[in-house]
């Protein structure tokens, strides 16, 4: 479709511009060029214009990230010498921290509206699938705040949940802000989802696959390109930031024979277990969520601190302690310990509320039921020689892939991590094992799903609906249209139809609007000389005699009013809603031009989707 010229606006406004000073000159000629972004980007294959917004909202991203995660590592060095140490606190603050962090968690967040305290990355699904993407501002300062806060009080939560809730939120506001296409917003949030992970943890393809496979929900080229820039640019900050080292120091390792098949099927099984016991209990204290936020952050900071005292490993990420699992250097009691106290506790502050992550906890758990697992291996058949930190690995991937139902997300993470290429054959097929088990054994969806589903909450996205989120109503809407009242005279009408427009809008103050077809109006005007069908002499029209334009004989359709950054799903919405037959795009904040810009009729609609 041609981009919307400046045919329908009024003389007085055109002739206005000719008086504004230079500001209000450089003020309309950006609202010109950004004008003609927002119309590209309504179309389906705005790659140039998406990858360029990609990078943007990588750097943007990027850099909330780095703030966040040096906000957390600077204090808790500076306080622990290793910002992950927190085994080296005196027994007493193994309690005590948990507990008087989430006393003041939800002290902050009894101040803030309900709406708002939603965070986390099903906060970022809800939002993008029901709400083309755009996530409130509130919500994500309060995540940065609140992940900042968790963290360094020790509480059973991830840093990775509040980096994807940061990534999308930062980018969803660069998008708001320029007013863009919501289908371009989704592209965006995919953006500064990858650039977030990649920032963080320096994994720019599991950053990618992430977006794609667990956010986005889809795989295009349209949405690939700019996800990997932004992907890229969130790698760049991040090594320049952190270094380039990967997140855990692992040895190479390597299955040594294909009769060690079996057992990784096993332990596939095994984890398969532990990520159902982990989705279902989430979902059962997230029943809880009833309750007041101060009583649910103070039981879950008292739970975990009180697992703490038994096993203080499970405060904080945990980084450390799957590094000292890599190395052998945990006994087969304590790692049962460590997995049973680390699932009760995450659950508990997951479930309740606790603005902090899942995904690191879910590494953490595989990883040290991996190296269980490998251990007892060892134990009952001692010819295999099977090394316990292969099994951490494999215990990382499936753990993740199980409970995010994101079987390549996960072996492209763990795979960054570690830099280790030779467990890449034995980790897909406990990730098989692992994931099927979970859904089809188990009935477990992926956790992010389900616990929007327990909290009334629904994903769909089927494919027409995806297709028609793809583009905005800019792409297809007819722009070779004229406003006109009601009432017209004949040469008035004949004068527009000279401007061989295919639509007449009807578009009175305070009445509904109406679309008509020129081509019926031309032809009314036509016979309006035959009246009286056999003679054959015919007396020429009065051209000053008026006419109402809804008079006409012919097709009349209802329209209503869509704003411009609205996807064609929103339009079908909309058609549907209001039971109309057409409506009109409208243009916002822009006083000096046309409010309408095109129709969109649902034959527009059908025609894209049929194509």
């Amino acid at each position: 479709m041609p981009e919307p010229s400046a045919d329908n606006t009024s003389t007085s406004d055109a002739s206005s511009q000719g008086t504004l000073s230079n500001p209000s000159r450089m003020r309309n000629r950006w609202q010109e060029l950004l004008d003609r972004l927002q119309h590209r980007l309504a179309h389906l294959d705005a790659l140039p214009q998406l990858t360029i917004l990609g990078f943007l909202c990588g750097l943007a991203a990027a850099g909330v990230i780095t703030a966040f995660r040096l906000s957390i590592d600077i204090p808790l060095h500076l306080s622990l010498g290793n910002s992950e140490d927190f085994e080296s606190l005196p027994g007493y603050w193994h309690f005590f921290l948990p507990v008087i962090g989430a006393l003041i968690i939800g002290i902050l967040l009894h101040f803030v509206p309900k709406e708002n305290r939603q965070v986390s990355i099903g906060h970022v699904l809800e939002r993008l699938h029901n709400h083309q993407g755009k996530l409130p501002a509130t919500n994500w300062v309060v995540q940065f705040f609140g992940g900042i806060l968790a963290l360094l009080s020790g509480q059973s939560m991830g840093r990775e949940g509040p980096a994807v809730h940061l990534g999308a939120g930062i980018a969803s506001q660069l998008g708001q802000w320029l007013r863009l296409p919501n289908n371009c917003l989704r592209t965006l949030v995919g953006c500064g989802v990858a650039s977030a992970i990649a920032a963080s943890f320096n994994t720019p393809m599991a950053g990618v696959i992430f977006s794609m496979e667990v956010i986005l929900m889809e795989y295009t080229i349209a949405g690939f390109i700019p996800v990997i820039m932004a992907s890229v640019t969130g790698a760049i900050v991040g090594r320049l930031v952190f270094g380039p080292e990967p997140a855990f120091t692992v040895v190479p390792l390597q299955m040594e024979s294909l009769t060690n098949l079996p057992v990784v099927a096993l332990a596939g099984l095994v984890v398969a277990v532990f990520a159902a016991l982990f989705i279902r209990l989430q979902l059962l204290i997230n029943k809880q969520q009833r309750h007041p936020i101060i009583l649910r952050m103070l039981t879950a900071g008292i739970i975990t601190g009180a697992l703490a005292l038994w096993t203080p490993q499970i405060l904080g990420v945990g980084y450390d302690t799957i590094d000292a699992v890599m190395h052998g250097d945990l006994a087969l009691p304590l790692l049962l310990s460590i997995v049973v106290a680390k699932l009760i506790a995450t659950s508990v502050s997951g479930g309740l509320g606790v603005p902090g992550g899942l995904i690191g906890p879910m590494l953490f758990i595989g990883a040290i039921l991996g190296a269980a697992i490998g251990t007892v291996t060892n134990m009952v058949l001692p010819e295999s020689g099977a090394n316990p930190s292969f099994y951490v690995l494999l215990g990382m991937s499936a753990m993740m892939a199980a409970v995010m139902n994101a079987p390549l997300a996960a072996l492209i993470t763990v795979f960054e991590l570690t830099h280790n290429p030779h467990t890449i054959f034995p980790t897909m097929l406990i990730v098989v094992v692992a994931v099927i088990t979970t859904r089809q054994l188990f009935r477990c969806e992926g956790i992010f799903i389900a616990q929007l589903e327990a909290n009334g909450y629904s994903l769909s996205h089927g494919p027409i609906r995806q297709a028609l989120n793809r583009v905005g109503v800019r792409s297809v809407m007819e722009t070779r249209f004229l406003r006109c009242k009601n009432r017209n005279t004949i040469a008035q009408l004949r004068q527009r139809l000279q401007q061989h427009p295919a639509w007449l809008v009807v578009d009175e103050p305070d009445h509904e609007k109406y679309l008509l077809a020129a081509a019926d109006v031309s032809t009314y005007l036509e016979n309006l000389s035959d009246k009286d069908g056999n003679t054959e002499e015919h007396t020429p029209p009065d051209e000053q005699e008026e006419i109402k334009l809804l008079d006409i004989p012919g097709r009349q359709w209802l329209l209503k009013p869509i704003h411009q950054q609205a996807s064609l799903f929103e339009a079908q919405q909309q058609l549907n809603q209001f039971k109309a037959d057409a409506l009109y795009v409208e243009r916002e904040g822009v006083t000096w031009l046309s409010p309408v810009i095109g129709v969109v009729t649902k034959e527009h609609i059908d025609n894209y989707y049929r194509v």
